[in-house]
């Protein structure tokens, strides 16, 4: 395995936890009467964050030529996901809501992840393009 699929599949792997937990275990809390708040909306936005960074990835790992414009590409992508939560989409009002507690922090650690291997990944395609 080459080092410049190291930061692929790592992405995937992290797109992956961030679409599927955004629906289940790092998801919004569904309210007593089923309603939900604005906070569900950012988890929908999540999961469709995460399966652009997933598809990206495995572009990259298909595509060896255009890796480094692939991992150019998931940059602004994991940037979108990172501001989502709280910034672009607002969540719960009180601080002691699951969307507050879980959900913001396990996505901006998951997405802040994927922007430095993105990041990372960029560098070592072109370091491999010379």
């Amino acid at each position: 395995m080459k080092r410049q699929s190291i930061p692929a599949l790592a992405i995937l792997l992290l797109a992956v936890i961030v679409s599927v937990g955004s629906q289940t275990f790092l998801g919004a809390c569904v309210h007593g009467d089923g309603s939900f708040g604005a906070c569900h909306w950012a988890c929908r936005a999540m999961l469709g964050e995460g399966v652009l960074l997933a598809a990206l990835s495995l572009l990259a790992l298909a595509m060896k030529r255009e890796r480094a414009g692939l991992y150019l590409a998931m940059l602004p992508a994991s940037l979108l996901g990172l501001l989502t939560p709280g910034t672009l989409i607002a969540l719960c009002k009180a601080p002691t809501m699951r969307c507050r507690m879980l959900t913001q922090p396990a996505m901006e650690i998951l997405f802040g992840a994927m922007l430095l291997v993105s990041l990372v990944g960029w560098l070592l395609a072109r370091k491999g393009e010379k």
